[in-house]
């Protein structure tokens, strides 16, 4: 199956209508999208590698979840509402079934979130995740690192180091403890950001 016909079966979603401003979505040459009125756009960016940024033997539909929070968890930290965004799979070879399961929890996380994927590319390589992901925010109410000042209050939100502990007992072979579930789905308020803005600084 071609590259074509991989994004044709595992993320095309003709059932799942794109939402607000995407003009034209997958399957063209690129997307066509309508920025909402009056907001700033708040793009990021990661790309995680097998074997590197999570385990080779992590199930796929935890690769798509844990992909895709990853850059959710960025929208959010700047009080960003998530829009839309681009994949790039990278697989050693074809493999639907893995496709399969990776498009599931990527699209489950995706859906509860309210973000939609506009396009992207499948290519044959070392297995390898690249999200972009665009939100909206009114201008000049991001929350922007820069916004910290002496004195302020740090509230930390979850465990610190919780997904270093769950990758260390993933390798360990105990996959059904609290921390190697947080390493694998990664979870998060997915209302945090907004409901900071205009209440943190940073």
């Amino acid at each position: 199956m071609d590259e074509f016909a991989l994004i044709e079966r595992y993320f095309r979603r003709p059932d799942h209508p794109p939402g607000d401003g995407v003009v034209l979505g997958p399957g063209d040459d690129a997307a066509l999208l309508l920025p909402p009125a009056g907001d700033e756009l708040v793009m990021t960016l990661d790309t995680s590698l097998g074997g590197h940024h999570f385990p080779d033997d992590l199930p796929a539909a935890d690769v798509g979840h844990r992909c895709l929070a990853v850059n959710l968890s960025d929208l959010y930290a700047m009080g960003a509402r998530p829009l839309w965004f681009l994949l790039s799979v990278t697989l050693p070879q074809a493999d639907e079934a893995w496709l399969a399961g990776f498009a599931q929890g990527l699209f489950d996380l995706a859906d509860r979130a309210g973000i939609a994927l506009v396009g992207g590319d499948v290519t044959r390589g070392p297995l390898s995740v690249s999200i972009q992901a665009t939100g909206a925010v009114t201008p000049g109410r991001a929350l922007r690192r820069d916004g910290a000042r002496a004195g302020q209050r740090l509230a930390i939100g979850g465990v610190p180091g919780q997904g270093g502990l769950g990758l260390r007992h993933w390798q360990a072979g105990e996959r059904a403890t609290v921390s190697a579930r947080h390493l694998a789905r990664p979870a998060f308020p997915l209302d945090l950001g907004a409901a900071l803005v205009g209440r943190a600084g940073a």
